[in-house]
């Protein structure tokens, strides 16, 4: 059976998307540029075909500059990253948003100061509902 076409970013694809929501427009020369200076080192064909896959799932629009393409993000970053925990919630816990806040409460990937800012948008939450 076919796997399933996702239209949530791949780990590869949220590093282009990283770069782009950076630098606001890019070319492929730029993508394998920043590429490059993390240790990473991609074909000018993989780079081209990655960043097809992000315009055929509506990340990215382009335009014609001379011989190659400008490329720019048509998802704004917050919207993709809300996405993404979505995505992750439905998927890892059976779409609770409390099985994943207390998995993440649970882990020590919370600090003292996430907890007090996590706090903080509960309390803004509840009084936005209470209104």
């Amino acid at each position: 059976m076919a796997r399933r076409k996702s239209q949530t970013l791949t780990e590869v694809e949220l590093e282009f998307m990283q770069e782009i929501w950076r630098a606001g427009e890019v070319t492929t020369e730029d993508i394998m540029d920043a590429l490059r200076r993390k240790g990473r080192r991609l074909t000018d064909g993989s780079v081209r075909k990655v960043l097809s896959i992000l315009e055929t799932k509506g990340y990215l629009s382009r335009r014609r500059e001379g011989r190659s393409f400008r490329y720019w993000a048509k998802v704004p970053k917050a919207q993709a990253s809300r996405s993404m925990v979505l995505d992750l919630v439905k998927r890892a816990f059976g779409g609770s948003a409390a099985l994943m806040v207390a998995a993440l409460v649970d882990s020590d990937a919370v600090s003292p100061d996430d907890l007090a800012r996590i706090k903080q948008l509960i309390a803004r939450r509840e009084k936005e509902e209470q209104q």
